[in-house]
């Protein structure tokens, strides 16, 4: 089974086919991620790492729900990042500023993007908590420890730069 989280179609998919086996699902790991993409939209419109990093994990969660908790004693774990804590999505009352989650091609920064996604990963996952644990679900967001040596920084020379002299410091995969 494929699954591309920048095609809402393809989690929708996807979600079908997992469905039709009609197995329990006691684990969902939701850790697929994109970092420092150039400024681009999904073929549904929206802004690629918002979309692949949060709504479609999201957006799979949602679709298995029913599953997950006629499996329960189950689990969703959303892959984050400390980086959340370095957003600009926060207006002065605390409360989101949704426009920022998809910005235009002139509002956008790789990091920023990343970031609000990774955010909303944690919100997700603390309101998916909320919601299911009563029905034997539960839901955590981590962080995956020490930085990881991967390619994820591949697409822009900046940060391929930084993860290199940072990779003394990093874990390999």
């Amino acid at each position: 089974m494929t699954l591309d989280l920048a095609l809402l179609r393809s989690v929708q998919h996807f979600a079908q086919a997992f469905k039709a086996k009609n197995v329990s699902l006691h684990v969902l790991v939701c850790n697929a991620g994109a970092f420092a993409l150039p400024w681009s939209l999904t073929k549904d419109g929206l802004e690629t790492t918002f979309q692949v990093n949060h709504l479609g994990h999201f957006y799979l969660v949602q679709l298995l729900q029913d599953v997950l908790c006629r499996s329960a004693p189950a689990r969703v774990v959303v892959v984050s990042s400390e980086s959340h804590r370095f957003t600009d999505i926060n207006d002065s009352s605390g409360k989101l500023d949704f426009s920022r989650l998809s910005p235009s091609k002139n509002d956008y920064w790789a990091m920023l993007a990343y970031n609000r996604s990774k955010l909303c990963n944690i919100l997700f996952s603390n309101e998916l908590h909320r919601r299911l644990s009563p029905r034997g679900v539960t839901s955590n967001a981590v962080h995956p420890g020490n930085m990881l040596y991967s390619s994820i920084h591949r697409n822009w020379w900046v940060y391929t730069l930084l993860f290199a002299l940072a990779r003394p410091f990093t874990k390999s995969m």
